[in-house]
């Protein structure tokens, strides 16, 4: 994606949708401790690093790569302060809720 605001967007909401997902899980089950547990956390945590490393740093290594040295360290750091906003805005409804 080009736009780094939108990169960071996906990747707050990216958070939300697994957070929402594993919360409803556990309401809904009571998982017994197996050792697919562990394994699936794992997997999750590789798939999240790919994401993120997708949506963070796919398109200004691009733009690094073709000696657009200028316009990669903007984008990543476009993105890097958009998602700081939303992380601030999750521990602004954390101590609010």
């Amino acid at each position: 994606m080009k736009n780094p605001h939108i990169n960071a967007l996906l990747a707050g909401a990216y958070i939300g949708v697994i957070v929402v997902a594993i919360n409803t899980v556990s309401r809904m089950a009571e998982l017994e401790e197996t050792l697919f547990i562990p394994m699936a956390m794992l997997s999750l945590f590789v798939l999240s690093a790919a994401v993120m490393g997708f949506l963070f740093i796919y398109h200004p290594a691009t733009l690094f790569l073709e000696g657009k040295k200028n316009e990669a360290l903007s984008h990543f750091s476009k993105t890097v302060g958009t998602f700081a906003l939303i992380v601030a805005a999750y521990v602004l409804l954390l101590m609010l809720l």
